[in-house]
């Protein structure tokens, strides 16, 4: 897309440092008014001074001649007559030379050295020259302490310098590309997306969220042809919000926008913008749009933007130079400043849109709010489609009974049971994946992975009622979701499963439903009670699952006469500070009465059907004993129930 021209757009009408939307800043060092290194100019005439200052003493030491030790001449003398002298060089009455072998110093017989220094005396009368020739010494004419070689004056003089400059350099480009550095604090470090082989993640691979690809398809209309609605007085959306659970394919749509679109796409996790130096959050911001402006139209994608755009002014915010909020007002800033983001498109996902500040919400910044939702069946069935489109099936893989068999999942549950399936394939030595592998990993994900443990008769036998007790229950109970599986066999942290899922997506519940899941989460520990007398630490999940949907019916649904039709609970997984909500004393109380009184209720409702069927609860018992597993279809006619609870008499 091509901006709009205005006398602005000319650089060389531009006033000196003004910074123009959408224009790439290509003069940046010049408006900048400094030095871009770090600690400014002066720190580097420093690190030169003490560059030069190392250097010097280097070379000092390096060429520093070896010490002469002083002796006598009449030492000097008696070590000619010797042979000890190798040489000589005189220069006047200066004498100095090398011995043959080592000789100890007059003034510390410890240390001993091969160089040696003398002076003659003026009155000595001695033929010196004919001594040392008739020694063979070998008399030099040069100085003995010349300057070295100027290949090694370059060496030992420039070479500390160069490698440590060298050093630095490493150094700091390391740095640089590892955590930003001391030169690179201020650059997004944002991924431009490439596609993998050359080809681009389209629509084609998204399934199962048409609602949310609806929404994306304008965006991408508009990208493609910006005319067809400039003509019109339109504009391009500047943001995208994408909310929604995890896994249910936030930036695989975002990654599609870009790839339907053909433009460049950078993306970013929002926890990569802050560090521990105040400002760099801010400064990667600007560059990241800069770079974006650059290749405009463009789509920036930030993931998990909760991380830097919570409500300012909260509980958890430290003043206004708080790190995280000039990051925030940075990118606030970029999506609307004076004339606005020319052609830069951003999409943000997050899982909790609750908590985000109102000024990233508001027109102008995030247009349009996508809410991504899980599947349903269909959109399972389309997204097992997407995945399976590479793989051999066998003839008998019937994707709508595994989409059926999946309610609650999203793509990223359904991708990795299909992952599971093939693996599972593999380890078999099949050429085809089978429906057998796939109802094994669906078991593997969401019953957990067999234990092969020793149990003993007692233990068994205990565990058969126990889930006898759940999947009775199940069966009876109007309204509760059908039992699909019942098992003895050790998986994860239980010693036994009992499967139940619905025939049909769910979307809310009524109070019958949950006093149904109440009572079914309690049957094992009441068959335990009605069989043994006794209950044991098996049904400690049990009671967890049945105290949260209590106190939910009671403190948020409205489902308690005493409470009344009001919410008094916090949400504990938004609230960071939940002892904050004001409930008085006394309600609490009677919340934790309501539950006591619905559980109880719920429990007395389990003992009592139990035992109305003990002869279908004993017969359940036996038949785990003796097979370990039942499926739905054998559970339900050793129950001696129908299909469907409601057609039994």
């Amino acid at each position: 897309m091509t901006a709009r021209p205005t006398p602005d757009s000319d650089p060389s009408r531009r006033p000196p440092g003004w910074r123009v939307e959408g224009m790439p800043d290509g003069d940046r060092t010049e408006r900048s008014g400094g030095s871009n290194l770090p600690g400014g100019r002066w720190s580097w005439l420093l690190l030169l001074a003490a560059l030069f200052v190392f250097n010097l003493l280097i070379f000092n030491a390096l060429t520093r001649p070896e010490p002469r030790i002083p002796v006598p001449y009449t030492t000097f003398i008696a070590q000619v007559r010797a042979g000890n002298v190798a040489s000589v060089t005189a220069t006047g009455d200066t004498i100095q030379g090398e011995f043959k072998t080592p000789v100890p110093s007059p003034d510390d017989p410890t240390v001993t050295a091969t160089s040696f220094r003398t002076e003659r005396p003026t009155f000595a009368t001695d033929d010196l020259l004919t001594l040392l020739q008739s020694q063979g010494v070998v008399v030099n004419a040069e100085p003995a302490d010349q300057p070295p070689p100027l290949w090694q004056q370059i060496v030992f003089g420039l070479g500390p310098s160069i490698l440590l400059i060298w050093l630095l350099f490493v150094m700091f480009r390391r740095m640089g590309n590892a955590v930003g550095g001391l030169t690179g604090l201020g650059r997004s470090r944002a991924k431009r997306y490439e596609p993998e082989g050359g080809r681009r993640t389209t629509f084609e691979d998204v399934a199962g969220i048409e609602d949310a690809k609806q929404e994306l398809e304008e965006v991408v209309d508009f990208l493609q042809h910006p005319t067809k609605y400039t003509r019109l007085g339109g504009t391009i959306p500047r943001g995208v919000l994408l909310a929604g659970p995890p896994g249910t394919g936030k930036t695989l749509l975002a990654r599609a926008v870009a790839g339907e679109a053909n433009v460049p796409f950078f993306s970013m996790s929002a926890s990569e913008f802050v560090e521990m130096v105040v400002g760099v959050g801010a400064a990667r911001v600007r560059d990241l749009f800069d770079e974006a402006k650059k290749v405009a139209p463009s789509i920036v994608f930030i993931d998990e933007i909760d991380a830097i755009g919570r409500a300012r002014g909260g509980p958890m915010s430290f003043g206004g130079h708080d790190e995280r909020e000039q990051t925030l007002n940075q990118i606030l800033t970029e999506m609307d400043g004076f004339t606005g983001s020319e052609g830069v498109i951003v999409i943000a996902a997050t899982n909790r849109p609750d908590v985000l500040d109102p000024a990233l919400l508001r027109p102008g910044r995030f247009d349009r709010q996508v809410f991504v939702s899980p599947p349903d069946r269909v959109g399972r069935r389309k997204i097992l489609e997407v995945h399976t489109r590479d793989m051999p099936l066998a003839a008998d893989v019937d994707l709508d009974t595994i989409a059926a068999s999946t309610p609650g999942m999203v793509g990223a549950d359904l991708r990795n049971l299909v992952n599971e399936a093939a693996l599972t394939a593999a380890r078999r030595d099949h050429d085809q994946v089978h429906q057998t592998d796939f109802l094994d990993a669906l078991e593997k994900i969401v019953l957990g992975t067999e234990r092969q443990i020793m149990m003993s008769r007692e233990e068994r036998e205990r565990t058969a009622y126990h889930e006898s007790g759940h999947a009775l229950l199940g069966m009876l109970q109007p309204g509760a979701d059908p039992v699909r599986k019942i098992s003895i066999i050790p998986r994860g942290r239980a010693l036994g499963v009992t499967l139940q899922s619905p025939e049909a997506d769910r979307y809310a519940y009524d109070v019958e439903y949950l006093r149904g899941r109440i009572i079914g989460a309690l049957g094992g520990r009441a068959a335990e009670e009605i069989v043994y007398g006794t209950v044991t630490t098996g049904a400690e999940n049990d009671l967890v699952q049945v105290t949260n949907i209590a106190r939910q019916m009671v403190g948020r649904w409205g489902m308690s006469e005493e409470i009344g039709p009001v919410s008094v609970l916090s949400d504990e997984d938004r609230d960071p500070f939940p002892w904050s909500n004001q409930v008085s004393p006394r309600t609490q109380e009677l919340i934790d009465a309501e539950v006591r009184r619905i559980v109880d209720e719920c429990y007395a409702s389990a003992v009592a059907t139990l035992k109305e069927h003990r002869h279908r609860l004993d017969a359940l018992a036996e038949a785990l004993l003796e097979h370990e597993t039942l499926e739905e279809e054998e559970a339900y006619r050793i129950a001696g129930i129908p299909r469907h609870a409601e057609d039994e008499g």
